[in-house]
């Protein structure tokens, strides 16, 4: 996708390239690796590197899983002391054209790999599949408004307002609003594993 692209709160095309090529060269991974583990195209992979193409969110995120990794530490540089506040206009944002919101509320956090978010999800939209982290990764949502089907390995679950669900995070999960209104929910995620992960896992009731 060309054009404004998905990110709000400043971050340039070229900074986030510079970002995903340092994480893949701390890792020792090839280009082409980093293609196979994600899933995304050699030829996209270097376009987002190199700044020329602006990545969706779900493209974003499994370039962030398969660098066993959060979108957050993609988007935003550690935090260098033991407090920190982030006010709502520092908050990193992403937009996919679909018709959802992801705004990370959490800051990075050295070597931790953990990411607090609040997602939005307009009325009809369906937000796509994303693939699993690494084994022992977790997951934890909560509805604040509206309505969500979660889906975990291919399994349906219908989510109200005021309900929550847990999660492996090493399970494919897919996010869509079937409602009229816009669907709002909160997501922890705590990745395990650093750079690559095991081949997907089914849940038992899968």
């Amino acid at each position: 996708m060309h054009g404004e692209g998905v990110l709000s709160s400043g971050l340039s095309m070229g900074e986030l390239g510079q970002r995903v090529r340092g994480e893949r060269q701390a890792r020792g991974l090839s280009i082409e690796r980093l293609a196979e583990l994600s899933g995304i195209s050699r030829s996209m992979v270097s376009e987002v590197e190199r700044g020329t193409k602006t990545p969706t969110v779900l493209v974003l995120d499994r370039l962030a899983t398969a660098l066993g990794t959060s979108i957050a530490r993609l988007l935003d540089e550690p935090a260098h002391s033991a407090m920190r506040v982030l006010r709502h206009t520092e908050q990193r944002v992403l937009r996919d054209p679909s018709g959802w919101e992801r705004r990370v509320l959490s800051p990075v956090l050295g070597d931790v790999e953990f990411e607090f978010m609040r997602t939005t999800i307009g009325p009809g939209v369906d937000a796509g599949e994303f693939s699993p982290h690494a084994p022992g990764s977790r997951e934890y949502l909560a509805v604040e408004h509206g309505s969500l089907r979660l889906t975990i390995n291919g399994r349906p679950y219908e989510l109200a307002a005021g309900d929550s669900a847990y999660y492996p995070g090493d399970c494919r999960h897919a996010y869509a609003n079937d409602g009229t209104t816009d669907c709002v929910f909160y997501l922890a995620m705590e990745v395990s594993g650093v750079g690559h992960h095991e081949p997907r896992r089914e849940s038992p009731d899968a």
